[in-house]
């Protein structure tokens, strides 16, 4: 169908965000194609992944990915009982650090099954890469905690960690921004891959100009 539309898919990759200065354990499936009439000159190369690994602490806080901390905004709140569970999780743990009764009563019939179901009461740690954002940071599959504070991520956080700049506005309630950040390729992975395909075009054109010189 990709031919059809006149089109040359290339060997379909996953990109890893965390080689791409994104703080997230994020990955996705990449396809990308060329136009039909010059696939036979593409010499494609993917990005290269960078060796530093970014973390929440970057996200958030000034630093090499920031030149500020991340600007107050709107977000979501637990209910009382739940900030009660959740006040008892450390950085970077989950429902397995609750005393084991509080364990039983928070995952019911979970509790028994197999599986480490690590997304459940998790809380982000500083100096780690954020686990990959939902569309909502407070759902029980996959709870993404604030490292220090007992509420999860606002909404500027949330975009933050997908790596948009802080000038970038969101439209719409609350869930729907929450929507928008969660479902969007990391900004820097975007752009990482975005000028690949511009260093491959250009690389086409100046081959094909040279060839009809020296013709």
């Amino acid at each position: 169908m990709i031919r059809e539309l006149g089109y040359t898919p290339l060997e379909p990759q996953v990109l890893k965000a965390i080689h791409h200065r994104v703080p997230q354990k994020r990955e996705r499936l990449i396809l990308a194609a060329f136009r039909n009439d010059i696939a036979e000159h593409v010499d494609f190369e993917w990005p290269i992944p960078d060796g530093r690994i970014f973390t929440v602490g970057d996200a958030l806080k000034r630093g090499d990915l920031f030149p500020t901390d991340v600007p107050k905004s709107g977000g979501q709140s637990y209910q009382e009982s739940k900030r009660e569970v959740m006040d008892l999780v450390p950085p970077g743990g989950y429902w397995r650090d609750l005393p084991d009764q509080m364990q039983r009563d928070y995952m019911l019939k979970s509790y028994f099954l197999g599986g480490g179901k690590t997304g459940m009461a998790r809380r982000m740690s500083w100096d780690e890469p954020c686990l990959t954002l939902t569309c909502s940071p407070a759902q029980k599959q996959t709870e993404r905690c604030h490292p220090s504070e007992t509420r999860p991520f606002t909404t500027r956080k949330y975009a933050r960690i997908q790596t948009f700049p802080d000038d970038w506005k969101f439209c719409g309630p609350q869930g729907s921004i929450y929507r928008q950040i969660g479902n969007a390729v990391p900004v820097n992975l975007a752009e990482r891959l975005g000028l690949s395909i511009v260093a491959e075009m250009n690389r086409i054109e100046s081959a094909q100009g040279a060839k009809a010189f020296r013709k």
